[in-house]
């Protein structure tokens, strides 16, 4: 069996504004062979997609 991940976020400041959804390690393109520090850091670039993508949120960084 595939293991899985659950995102999920809610807003505290507005009503209605949340998520959750689960995929599988393969169809977020995550080896699942990584050891748990790497693992947590693919996760977490994953989920911050995830949550702007939901949000459709665009941003712009500028280093001068």
């Amino acid at each position: 069996m595939d293991k899985t991940v659950t995102f999920s976020f809610s807003s505290t400041k507005y009503k209605g504004v949340e998520a959750t959804e689960t995929f599988t390690f393969k169809e977020l393109g995550i080896v699942e062979e990584l050891d748990d520090e790497a693992l947590k850091k693919e996760i977490d670039k994953v989920f911050q997609a995830w949550v702007w993508d939901q949000l459709n949120i665009s941003y712009s960084i500028v280093i001068g």
